[in-house]
């Protein structure tokens, strides 16, 4: 079995238009999220991407916020006959509300993305609400593990448009203030745009891809449930032949929901005996929904090599889970875990070779 690393990375989002600017972002403080209003005058909190470029013109502007982050990623200087996955909730829906174009098929940006980078391997569009960019991850990792592949490209992408924005405000899970992960007073997410790329190879580099899982359970279809959280924990650590006591550090879902926060908290107790550091991105990210299992990654990544890190908000004590205020000394393996609509419960497991 091949290992799998992460050869590259790119971001584009609210903390700016590459991941350098993220990182420099995070050093700052980060920038506090705008107001987006839409038709009749309702507003939420919104992180969107920082680019000085014209927005205008949807498709011309998304093709190239695309191409710029994934020449980030080091991509296109590789093979670009592996399998490229575009993992999304939202897919094209900014541009089709921007030119009507309804009567194109779900396919439509993947087929854009691979011209528009003259891709000549297979395109995989994965779109499993929150957990996209994640289980598109994991498929590619799986790929180039077991010899199918030598690199790949997975591809989160989140891009403007009002349809998610005004979903989620009706279902009434958006804060009219701000994310509060694991936070005191926490009332809702708040959303976020970003593209992110992560080349994957079997070459080796800082970060391995020692393992992950995908647990389904459809129980409660708009939240977290705690023994699928706590077995998702289990199987990646079995995956990556680890034990709890060998994870130095856990990225959380944690967006700032009342219920799913607490849910993935006590999972976590269950699971971790005590607690490793825990750090959430969503307060500066916002929620990226599909492409935020690439996104977090990437930012993390670069924070762990880096002296920035993710400002904490105030915790909640019911939960008895604090946040990180800075990055832990010594971080060799990483559990990172996204949960999302539909009952998806993924985790991802990174190994830090420059830590040893």
């Amino acid at each position: 079995m091949n290992p799998v690393f992460l050869a590259g990375r790119g971001l584009a989002s609210s903390l700016g238009p590459s991941l350098g600017a993220a990182v420099d972002a995070l050093r700052q403080g980060g920038p506090s999220p705008e107001m987006r209003t839409l038709t009749g005058g309702f507003a939420w909190p919104f992180h969107a991407i920082a680019d000085d470029s014209d927005k205008g013109d949807w498709w011309p502007w998304v093709r190239r916020l695309i191409t710029r982050v994934v020449a980030d990623s080091g991509a296109l200087a590789s093979d670009r006959r592996g399998p490229l996955f575009l993992a999304s909730s939202s897919l094209d829906i900014g541009g089709r509300e921007q030119d009507g174009g309804f009567e194109h098929g779900m396919r439509r940006l993947a087929d854009e993305i691979a011209g528009w980078l003259n891709w000549t391997g297979p395109v995989i569009t994965v779109s499993t609400a929150c957990t996209s960019a994640s289980n598109a991850l994991l498929t590619a990792a799986a790929l180039i593990r077991r010899g199918d592949a030598c690199d790949s490209l997975v591809l989160g992408v989140e891009l403007p448009n009002r349809l998610t924005l005004a979903g989620f405000g009706s279902m009434q899970l958006l804060s009219p203030t701000a994310a509060r992960p694991l936070g005191a007073g926490r009332d809702g997410l708040v959303l976020g745009e970003a593209v992110a790329a992560l080349h994957l190879s079997r070459h080796p580099s800082r970060w391995r891809v020692a393992g992950g899982a995908n647990v389904v359970d459809g129980t409660d279809p708009a939240g977290a449930v705690q023994q699928a959280v706590v077995e998702m924990c289990r199987r990646a650590l079995s995956n990556s032949g680890l034990h709890p006591q060998d994870i130095d550090l856990i990225k959380l879902q944690a967006a700032g929901s009342g219920a799913n926060d607490a849910t993935e908290a006590a999972a976590l107790h269950e699971v971790f005996k005590p607690l490793p550091p825990l750090v959430s991105l969503k307060a500066n990210l916002g929620h990226t929904l599909g492409a935020s299992g690439a996104a977090e990654i990437a930012l993390l990544t670069a924070c762990l090599e880096s002296e920035a890190w993710p400002r904490a908000t105030p915790p909640d004590p019911a939960l008895n889970a604090v946040l990180a205020s800075q990055a832990p000394s010594h971080v060799r393996n990483v559990l990172a875990t996204i949960l999302g609509f539909g009952g998806g419960h993924t985790a991802i497991v990174l190994e830090n070779g420059a830590s040893s």
